[in-house]
């Protein structure tokens, strides 16, 4: 095989220095895994997805890049985190979760990112990547820097909703993302005869606008080529490029699956490709590398690997404190009081918020703002009405439809150095961007030590005739999840300020905002820009006989019931913030009334009502005179019909629990 190359090269415009480094980039990675692969047998790695046979791929992407540009690859990239130069003790410690590595054993394999070598890693879920490299890119289009960014994805993948959003997105505002689809014919053990009905996965690329080619993945030398070409032209002229590379991956997709279910003719013909061979041969052939040189470079790397593994394995395996655990799933924020002033004027929720982002807006040149039909139509609420006219399009953006991409592009702008506050045009549509929210953003700092400075405003909340996808109060699929901080503000004050902080916060954010209470509820704010701490429930009402903890809509129920039954005494507490929450302060009430209700208009069960009840229990049972009682919406979809939409709320079913409970 090293004599003969059945890869036809071209080394024109190629430097005899530049093809030698090529080899060498190629060689590493494949050792290396060959190693892996020994040590996988000996039980002393858990898994390993080999990317055997893609080397050129991922050697000539990342050749082609400058090292200050971004890149997003996956499991089969092991030559991106070699060609940046990565120590090999922090990729082998990563590997077999020791705290040395980039997760500190909270995840495995290339699940990670280094900002240090401008290297974002994969989820699991595949598909965001693409959506985060629109965002690294469109920072970088907004600070004027000529830089391109590469995002990998296989085959498989670009079936996936996120891989037709990222590239619709990418097009319509003609970012610099180069996406390089390795093409390697089985997505597990299904073949692209079962994928996919188009001939090329370039021709995806046509249907969106954007420039696609397609290169002999094998082949490092045209790889490399195409690739510098395309990153210099797309750096001059920004936009969007596919690039689908041919290749085939020789083992399994890991090494558990085997490849039994590929043809052996197949795998042989794939075989003769091999591009490290094959290259190896072209550069004996050429006279550029003796077999006493090539020997002289296999020592090296042999050299390093075993040294690096020594290293790894000598760590000792990862200390579990919790303590650290729990205090490394959100960033540190010391919160910064910004107080507010004299001078107020008398306006509605709708506009402290408007109000408030716009200041935000003002103080952070950093900050962009996304989501659908916000820039001259204002929002389909007309919050950022105005917004474009005085930040300019580039800062306001309006969006396609396809939430999931939007949210990961957010997240793209924050690891690039910028802040991004996304509107779901109704908090229902969240699900559509669900994935991102609870996998990515959720998990990034704990993962690996990133910051996810994204707000995503949720415009919420029945009572209005919306019917059942325009009226949830969905709350409760956030709480439950560590890494994110969910706002949910009830007064004009309170949302000015808490968005405000929301913003300044690095960690992401929901920002749950009552669509009935938008244009309703009116207060006294000041014009200036103030904020107000997360994490702090107001006691609105103080009294012994009862505690009535709620947020939202809810609280405006209560104090409506408590004017109308002047005698009923009660401590009435706005949470203000979910998460954090302040249960010291529900607590502390409860030991003074002795009684509980809590008020929500979600659906009751699963909500935050329940763990506020079971937090009780655990924490205050000696100081109770009552069982808990909570009180949320009827266990249905929201409805439509007035009449319906009345007897689903707990408005009034909140009242006739309060006496119960005030009687027992």
């Amino acid at each position: 095989m090293d004599s003969v190359s059945y890869i036809k090269y071209n080394s024109e415009g190629i430097s005899e220095e530049m093809q030698l480094d090529l080899y060498r980039r190629m060689l590493k990675p494949r050792m290396i895994e060959e190693k892996m692969l020994i040590l996988l047998r000996q039980g002393k790695i858990s898994k390993w997805f080999s990317g055997i046979g893609q080397e050129a791929i991922s050697v000539g992407v990342t050749s082609a890049l400058k090292n200050d540009e971004y890149i997003l690859p996956m499991h089969r990239n092991l030559g991106v985190f070699t060609s940046r130069g990565i120590p090999l003790n922090k990729l082998f410690s990563q590997w077999q979760g020791k705290a040395s590595g980039f997760t500190k054993g909270r995840d495995r394999s290339f699940h990670f990112g280094t900002q240090d070598y401008r290297i974002i890693g994969m989820i699991s879920h595949l598909g965001p990547q693409l959506g985060v490299a629109d965002g690294i890119a469109l920072a970088h289009k907004l600070k004027k820097e000529k830089r391109v960014t590469a995002v990998f994805t296989g085959e498989g993948a670009t079936s996936e909703g996120d891989f037709h959003e990222a590239l619709n997105l990418a097009a319509v505002w003609d970012l610099p993302v180069l996406f390089c689809v390795e093409n390697n014919g089985y997505g597990l053990s299904t073949p692209v005869s079962e994928q996919f009905r188009c001939e090329h996965i370039a021709d995806k690329g046509i249907g969106y606008g954007i420039e696609s080619h397609i290169v002999e993945g094998n082949n490092i030398l045209e790889v490399y080529r195409k690739m510098n070409s395309l990153c210099e032209s797309m750096r001059k002229e920004p936009r969007p490029v596919l690039v689908e590379f041919k290749t085939f991956r020789m083992r399994g997709h890991e090494e558990a699956s085997g490849t039994k279910y590929v043809p052996k003719k197949l795998l042989e013909e794939w075989a003769e490709k091999d591009p490290i061979q094959n290259y190896l041969a072209y550069l004996h052939e050429k006279g550029l590398l003796l077999e006493k040189k090539e020997v002289v470079f296999k020592k090296e790397f042999v050299r390093e690997i075993d040294d690096n593994l020594k290293l790894a394995f000598e760590e000792s395996e990862v200390d579990f404190v919790e303590s650290k655990e729990l205090n490394d799933v959100y960033q540190k924020y010391i919160y910064q009081e910004v107080k507010s002033n004299s001078d107020t004027h008398n306006i509605r929720l709708v506009d402290a918020i408007s109000e408030g982002l716009k200041q935000s807006m003002e103080r952070n040149d950093n900050l962009v703002i996304l989501g659908q039909d916000i820039a001259e139509y204002g929002g389909v609420f007309k919050i950022t009405e105005g917004f474009s006219e005085q930040f300019g399009k580039e800062r306001v953006r309006n969006t396609p439809i396809c939430e999931s991409a939007v949210v990961s592009a957010a997240m793209g702008l924050s690891i690039n150095g910028m802040k991004a506050v996304m509107e779901m045009q109704f908090g229902d549509f969240v699900s559509s961007g669900f994935n991102p929210i609870v996998n990515y953003l959720a998990k990034v700092h704990y993962r690996w030590n990133e910051k996810a400075d994204v707000v995503i405003r949720m415009p919420c909340g029945a009572g209005v005739g919306a019917g059942p996808f325009h009226s949830q109060t969905n709350e409760a699929w956030f709480t439950k999840t560590p890494g994110l901080k969910v706002v949910y503000p009830a007064f004009p004050y309170d949302a000015k300020g808490l968005l405000a902080t929301a913003i300044n916060d690095p960690n992401p954010v929901l920002f749950f905002e009552h669509k009935a209470l938008y244009r309703s509820i009116y207060q006294d704010v000041p014009k200036e820009y103030y904020t107000l701490p997360l994490g702090k429930a107001a006691l609105l009402k103080e009294g012994d006989d009862v505690s009535i903890v709620t947020y939202g809509a809810g609280v405006h129920w209560a104090l409506e019931a408590l004017e109308k039954q002047t005698e009923i005494k009660a401590d009435l507490l706005d949470l203000r913030t979910l998460q954090p929450l302040d249960i010291e302060a529900v607590y502390n009430s409860v030991r003074k009334t002795g009684k509980l209700l809590v008020l929500q208009e979600d659906t009751l069960f699963g909500g935050v009502a329940s763990d506020i009840a079971a937090l009780v229990g655990e924490h205050c049972f000696e100081f109770l005179d009552a069982p808990v009682k909570r009180i949320g919406s009827l266990e249905t979809p929201v409805p439509f019909a007035k009449s319906l939409e009345k007897h689903f709320l707990p408005k009034e079913r909140f009242v006739n629990v309060l006496n119960e409970l005030l009687a027992y």
